[in-house]
């Protein structure tokens, strides 16, 4: 097989054992059993189990960022538009986490910090990297240090729901209070 589509073979396994059992509790022989390929073989391709699923969800995040930047909805104005892309792709991150991950192995694995912290790093570039695409952002250079400013700090806010969050209305109330309470100050500081 040629290397691109085993690592398409192990990503496609591993995404589906995740989605159905969780990150934590899919082992690296369960991937390679479901791919069809030796254990070995994962680790030419991954170091590690974490970097599977790193890979998963950047393509994840990546494809759907990608659908919601394209989205040309009509917003009376930038704050607007703004807002309503920060909540959207607040609400795909975390859907993304909860998807893939588990909220429970996030609390409770010793390298989730660690994991979550490259992760987060990874997604702020991936995400200024999508909104810089945006016209009004493009076009305005002196823009960019506010959307990045926004977008770390949205990012931080969603991460620590994963944290201070018990229950899913829990996790909808922090959205809520997100949404209405901080967020307009974090886009009229952006802009």
């Amino acid at each position: 097989m040629e290397p691109e589509k085993i690592k398409e073979s192990i990503t496609r396994s591993a995404r589906e054992l995740f989605r159905k059992y969780g990150y934590h509790k899919t082992s690296v022989n369960e991937i390679a059993k479901k791919a069809r390929i030796a254990k070995a073989t994962i680790y030419k391709y991954f170091d590690s189990k974490e970097q599977v699923l790193d890979a998963i969800l950047m393509e994840y995040l990546d494809v759907h960022l990608s659908e919601i930047i394209k989205n040309k909805a009509s917003y009376t104005n930038e704050e607007e538009h703004l807002t309503a892309l920060v909540m959207k792709t607040c609400r795909l991150t975390y859907t993304a986490c909860n998807e893939f991950i588990g909220w429970d192995f996030v609390r409770e694995n010793a390298n989730s910090q660690e994991f979550l912290k490259h992760l987060s790093d990874q997604l702020e570039s991936l995400l200024l990297a999508a909104y810089l695409k945006l016209d009004h952002f493009r076009n305005n250079p002196a823009k960019r240090e506010g959307l990045a400013f926004l977008l770390k700090a949205s990012k931080s806010i969603v991460f620590s729901f994963a944290f201070t969050s018990v229950s899913e209305a829990d996790v909808r109330k922090n959205f809520v209070s997100f949404q209405k309470e901080m967020l307009p100050f974090l886009v009229r500081a952006a802009l």
